[in-house]
């Protein structure tokens, strides 16, 4: 979609097992939302009419749409390296939802790679990007979330998973419109 002025969406792809253990967690305890001119009856009960994203890393929020040729290129370019692998660290409190802290020295060093190419496009969500996760619940009253947060807790075990790419995606308002996958080699 040439000229596209929609925002773009980094997002770190992950190995298969760790997408949908994740997915599992993120689809049990993250609200649904209806879809931009659904109606509200429709929109109860996990039917059509709502949607929820799958659970995902977010590299970046909103990369400028009018350079998608250049942000492939980007891609393509920080994509060619092998998968590694990626500590799961903990459980997060976002006050108004739980995240999966994540870390990987070699994550930090291919956004950064990215970020460089646009640094003067970034926004301010973009620039100030230091804390990998997974959302596993958002937009939730605070007791909810503290009780999530408290059960994860308590169960949290470390582990790594395997970034195997970068996927970009387009932000129309709704649900996120799938643009490439760039799998590393």
């Amino acid at each position: 979609m040439a000229g596209s002025t929609s925002p773009l969406i980094v997002t770190l792809l992950l190995d298969q097992a760790a997408q949908e253990r994740f997915d599992r967690l993120r689809a049990a305890h993250f609200p649904e939302r209806p879809l931009p001119g659904a109606r509200p009856e429709r929109a109860r009960g996990g039917g059509e009419g709502v949607f929820r994203l799958a659970a995902h890393v977010t590299l970046f929020h909103a990369l400028p749409g009018e350079l998608l040729a250049e942000v492939r290129d980007a891609l393509r370019t920080a994509a060619d390296r092998p998968p590694f692998p990626v500590a799961v660290t903990g459980v997060r409190f976002l006050g108004r939802g739980v995240a999966l802290d994540l870390a990987a020295p070699e994550l930090t060093e291919l956004r950064a790679s990215v970020a460089a190419v646009f640094a003067d496009r970034l926004t301010p969500q973009d620039r100030q990007w230091s804390r990998p996760h997974v959302t596993v619940q958002n937009k939730v009253e605070p007791a909810v979330a503290r009780a999530l947060h408290a059960d994860l807790s308590a169960a949290f075990v470390a582990e790594e998973v395997t970034a195997r790419g970068l996927g970009l995606w387009h932000y129309r308002g709704g649900p996120w419109d799938p643009d490439a996958e760039f799998p590393f080699r």
